[in-house]
């Protein structure tokens, strides 16, 4: 056996035990081959590495994420995240399905990288029906069909639909699931289920799908893991009362950690890393940590051939110089060394090349000061409106009721301290718009845009003062999609995001940095959240509790049903 690596003197991570025990591993040909505790120099080894003192763990493996939320393409994104240990993903690239369909999800799954990128089917483009949101492209049986037979898609990504999963048999999402169980029985189906309890969680069950990445509480998580739903901890949910669970009943190997969405501007200080930190952080013990962030994930997945340090296992392993830190010294990639401290990224001259249409993807109106003065038919002096409340924590919304004065015939949003937000069907199918109010969405004045509105991406533009709106909707069609922030005089801050409006092909370094200032200008609006690119991004995602925005009005995400924006006793709008 020819060996072309040994790492001598490591404290290895044994997976099966959860401990760490001094070894030295040798590697040949990309994967681990014999490890012990004695001197293995006899091998013949062609390099040798002294790990005295360093911790071996295994590549993290992120088993449910986006790339598309990083906003880069997947060349980039994989230079990117390997200096922090991720090794493996498994990437549901359904926002560029939703703007470009399979074609546009065949051209992103088409990079050669580093890193190994497993795919997802997209389920749920668009999210719900095009009934009620316009997408640029859909995935439907066909398409599921063509994907099944590409060995990277490995499962079914996240199904959102609660009403067609639980309650519609003929649904397109129930169709989907019974195609892939009867081509592929043994893939893992993966759901999309906040708030769901008792019988309308064993109605998600029941359908096939076996686990949930979204927004999770002490109090249904026990719940959900004792029904056999196995859990990923995304960053919002890594707290201590999770954990606690987790801890207390030992429930290891039901659950494993993963990013979902990480911003441009995040992923320049972290990954899936800095979920392993804060998980221990939280209460969860770094063994365990680090074995749902290698083992769990991979069995979860079916790739049997990574997450662990053993023979026959591919050599993706990370070298720790500090343990309870997680502080990393080197990445290994099947046994090559891609990855030390202090080494800066270096991005290859060659990159995806998509078509020039993908560059081209605004087909919208260009707003005017009209489009934003809401005549309203009534004789009454104030009407009550449903309006969105969002929240300062996670992504969730409620409706509530305001009044609003009318002013010559006008609805007077701004005197109510509400936003407009606006919703652009920007594909050129059927030039949607949409209205509705956001209450005290910022407080000082501006107006925020972008293109990358979860999950359809159609154009949303909101503000409380309408010459910053017509501003920042300018800018985004000069960037050709992104995010942009204005007050009424000038644009504070943008991102630019020209492939498809969700994504750009410069380093993450400057990508980052420009989301960074979109940030800021959100905060200097007075908007509030713990994240407040994802909070604006998701007031647009019509499978999130409780009322979002799409091109065709405001929706009660969990009847699938429409708000008026009037009671209509009140008036409508003229």
């Amino acid at each position: 056996m020819k060996i072309d690596l040994l790492v001598k003197n490591a404290f290895v991570f044994n997976t099966v035990k959860q401990t760490f025990e001094k070894k030295n591993i040798t590697i040949s040909n990309g994967k681990f081959y014999y490890m012990s505790a004695e001197d293995l120099t006899y091998l013949a080894p062609q390099e040798v590495i002294d790990a005295t003192g360093k911790y071996m763990v295994p590549g993290l493996l992120d088993s449910h994420m986006h790339i598309e939320s990083s906003m880069t393409t997947s060349t980039i994104f994989s230079k990117a995240v390997l200096p922090f240990g991720v090794t493996t993903v498994v990437a549901d690239a359904h926002e560029m399905a939703n703007v470009f369909g399979l074609e546009g999800l065949k051209a992103f799954m088409a990079a050669d990288t580093e890193l190994d990128i497993f795919h997802a089917i997209p389920s749920s483009v668009p999210s719900t029906t095009p009934k009620l949101e316009t997408t640029g492209g859909i995935i439907g049986l066909a398409e599921v069909k063509e994907l099944l037979k590409d060995p990277r898609i490995i499962c079914l990504g996240e199904a959102m639909n609660f009403n067609g999963i639980a309650n519609d048999p003929d649904s397109l999402i129930r169709q989907i699931i019974d195609v892939i169980q009867e081509n592929r029985p043994t893939m893992p189906l993966e759901g999309h289920c906040p708030k769901v309890y008792g019988e309308d969680l064993a109605a998600f069950l029941y359908s096939g799908i076996s686990s949930d990445h979204t927004h999770q509480f002490p109090e249904s998580l026990y719940e959900k893991i004792t029904n056999g739903m196995f859990i990923q901890f995304q960053g919002k949910s890594i707290t201590p009362e999770n954990m606690q669970v987790i801890v207390e009943n030992q429930f290891y190997e039901y659950a494993c950690l993963v990013t979902d969405d990480v911003m441009a501007d995040d992923l320049l200080h972290g990954h899936l890393n800095e979920n392993v930190k804060k998980a221990v952080a939280a209460g969860l013990p770094m063994e365990q940590a680090i074995y749902m962030t290698t083992y769990t994930p991979a069995r979860r997945m079916g790739l049997n051939d990574r997450g662990m340090i053993a023979p026959g296992k591919l050599a993706d392993f990370i070298l720790l110089d500090e343990l309870a830190e997680f502080s990393i010294a080197e990445v290994y990639k099947k046994g090559k060394k891609v990855h030390e401290k202090g080494q800066k990224i270096s991005y290859p001259e060659k990159i995806e090349q998509f078509p020039d249409t993908y560059y081209q993807t605004i087909h919208c109106k260009t707003l005017t000061t009209d489009d934003l003065t809401l005549k309203v038919d009534t004789a009454l002096s104030e009407v009550r409106c449903h309006v969105i409340q969002k929240q300062v924590i996670g992504t969730f919304t409620e409706p509530i009721v305001k009044k609003i004065p009318v002013v010559n015939g006008v609805l007077d949003w701004q005197s109510a301290d509400c936003a407009l937000l606006v919703v652009l069907e920007r594909y050129g199918k059927n030039g949607n718009i949409a209205y509705a109010l956001v209450d005290k969405a910022i407080t000082e004045v501006g107006a925020i845009a972008t293109t990358w509105a979860h999950d359809h991406h159609n154009l949303m533009v909101m503000g409380n003062s309408k010459q910053a709106m017509l501003l920042a909707q300018q800018e985004i069609f000069a960037m050709h999609g992104g995010y942009a922030v204005a007050n009424d005089k000038e644009i504070m801050a943008h991102c630019p995001l020209p492939i498809g409006g969700i994504l750009s092909q410069a380093p993450i370094e400057e990508l980052g940095v420009d989301l960074q200032r979109v940030r800021q200008g959100m905060k200097d609006l007075g908007y509030q959240n713990m994240n407040e690119i994802m909070s604006f991004s998701t007031l647009s995602l019509p499978v999130s509790p409780a009322i979002k925005v799409t091109d065709f009005g405001m929706m009660n995400t969990r009847e699938q049903t429409f708000y008026p924006l009037i009671f209509p006793e009140d008036g409508v709008l003229a």
